[in-house]
């Protein structure tokens, strides 16, 4: 079974750092960003395996350029040049997880990607938003046989269940869909994280969040309604990429990893057992004592009984049942009221 999936059973998080262009261009920057995620706490470190010529055309006319956003007045291809993490640079990255003890995952956007990472050994595919409506390719990595966990900004529920059928057809059922906004960054109305637990009942697999949301407030929310797994977009300090503005600095993701985890214990649940904790508080409930000497054969009153902290008498609902009734016995002030006491 795999990490991801020992985790999910577990009842546990699973965390990705997205590294993506984060790099800035530089190899020792990756390297970098790996080590930072496993001190950090992540399970997983993420990259994108893609080349501009597997994305898109070097075409300069008004179809290929960005308009609004982040990247406004930007070609795709030039874009997607900048971006990148050179395929020659996959298997130091990847050898440098398995040094740190992290899991590697990438996102393939076409079947050579697919294969460039099979042949690294890669232990599950991430197909990203945009490509879920790519059903040949899903099939494709899906037919790996390997976890699949796939991104579903911008898809309706009949999308998602067209990506998730194609896992099937090739055979692989392990699958983990995350709900995402495709905005970068994601604003906090537009982010509708109550379709998380609705996700779950709809598809039946397990739902986690791509979040490219600010802070870590978006991974705890998505966390307590039930997501598995959290993909977050890492950086280093000072270093600049088409992704850093939407991305957390290594500390701050360290302490939304600590969140997370926190919310995860948080979040447990159905359970009305009373914890030790509450075991050792329950003496501090109240209950009925004597308030003043109670003769035997006297009668109980609002006057000599009274429903006081701590927990050593008979619980308050029995009040009534010992008002206007003969004590059978001598009681002194300061005594709890027991059940031999009750008429």
């Amino acid at each position: 079974m795999s990490h991801l999936y020992e985790k999910i059973n577990n009842g546990d998080v699973y965390i990705i750092a997205e590294m993506s262009a984060n790099h800035g261009g530089k190899l020792e920057n990756a390297l970098e960003i790996v080590r930072g995620a496993k001190k950090a706490g992540a399970d997983c470190l993420k990259i994108q395996t893609y080349t501009a010529d597997s994305l898109t055309i070097d075409c300069r006319n008004e179809y290929f350029r960005i308009n609004g956003g982040l990247w406004d007045g930007k070609y795709l291809y030039d874009l997607y040049n900048e971006a990148l993490t050179p395929y020659e640079w996959h298997k130091a990255i990847k050898d440098e997880c398995d040094k740190c003890g992290i899991d590697f995952l990438s996102t393939p956007f076409d079947k050579g990607a697919v294969d460039l990472l099979e042949s690294l050994g890669a232990d599950m595919y991430k197909i990203a938003s945009f490509e879920m409506v790519d059903i040949p390719l899903i099939e494709y990595a899906a037919s790996k046989h390997k976890p699949m966990i796939i991104s579903t900004g911008m898809a309706s529920v009949e999308e998602m269940r067209d990506a998730i059928d194609a896992c099937h057809r090739a055979g692989n059922s392990e699958i983990v869909m995350l709900k995402c906004c495709s905005e970068y960054p994601a604003p906090w109305e537009d982010m509708h994280l109550g379709n998380i637990p609705d996700m779950r009942e709809k598809l039946g697999v397990p739902i986690g969040l791509s979040d490219h949301s600010a802070g870590s407030l978006g991974a705890i929310v998505a966390t307590s309604l039930g997501a598995c797994v959290i993909e977050k977009h890492v950086k280093l300090e000072g270093v600049e990429s088409a992704d850093s503005k939407f991305s957390m600095t290594m500390d701050e993701f360290a302490s939304m990893v600590t969140d997370v985890r926190n919310a995860t214990k948080i979040a447990k649940g159905p359970c009305y057992d009373l914890t030790q904790g509450e075991k050792n508080s329950m003496i501090f409930r109240r209950s009925i004592f004597a308030v003043k000497d109670i003769a035997e054969g006297e009668l109980f009153t609002e006057d000599n009984l009274s429903v006081i902290r701590p927990g050593y008498g008979i619980l308050p609902k029995y009040m009534n049942k010992l008002i206007g009734n003969k004590a059978g016995r001598d009681i002194k002030r300061g005594e709890p009221i027991t059940e031999t006491d009750i008429p």
